[in-house]
């Protein structure tokens, strides 16, 4: 009997490179996202809400984003979480939203910006060789334990190895993108 199914991996691997993605999604490239604001914290209700839950983040220009809270009387704590939460945005209160351009970025900061997205990239890199550990250690015991042969062995393992240079690839290759988007002027 086989318990090995390499779509399980996969999966967990596909799951490091989504990991990445999003992290990508957090990192400002001088054009305004959604995603920018998305580990902002307001203090609302007596407890701290994220700010896509008390209020719309849109995107109404290329370097402006426009923040529609719903309840007037969190429009001070929302212009405060956005100041202090060191993406260096500076929100313009209009009413009941938030106008907030987006500051053009120097060089240096997008080589700074670029060496992050590197270390984002080199963890998913971590943790996709470590499901690949996984994988491979379960088919070792699978092995040994006789419920697959030497030559499955040697295929699971080939399997294995080339689901992650696949993915891999696709991380190296969301680098590059995220890296271009950053140094673009």
């Amino acid at each position: 009997m086989e318990d090995f199914d390499l779509k399980v991996f996969r999966k967990r691997m596909d799951g490091a490179l989504s990991s990445l993605k999003s992290e990508f999604g957090g990192l400002r490239t001088g054009r305004a996202s959604v995603g920018i604001l998305d580990g902002v914290k307001v203090n609302a209700y007596g407890s701290e809400m994220m700010l896509n839950q008390v209020g719309s983040v849109t995107v109404p220009e290329p370097r402006m984003l426009l923040v529609n809270v719903w309840d007037k009387t969190l429009v001070q704590a929302a212009d405060k979480a956005i100041r202090q939460s060191n993406l260096g945005l500076n929100p313009i209160v209009d009413g009941q939203n938030l106008r907030i351009p987006m500051p053009p970025l120097t060089e240096e900061r997008r080589k700074e910006l670029v060496k992050v997205a590197g270390s984002y990239s080199e963890n998913s890199k971590v943790a996709v060789r470590n499901v690949r550990r996984d994988a491979m250690e379960t088919v070792k015991k699978l092995e040994r334990s006789k419920a697959i042969s030497e030559d499955e062995l040697k295929a699971h393992e080939s399997d294995i190895q080339l689901a992650t240079n696949s993915v891999i690839a696709e991380i190296d290759s969301a680098l590059n993108v995220k890296s271009d988007e950053i140094m673009q002027v």
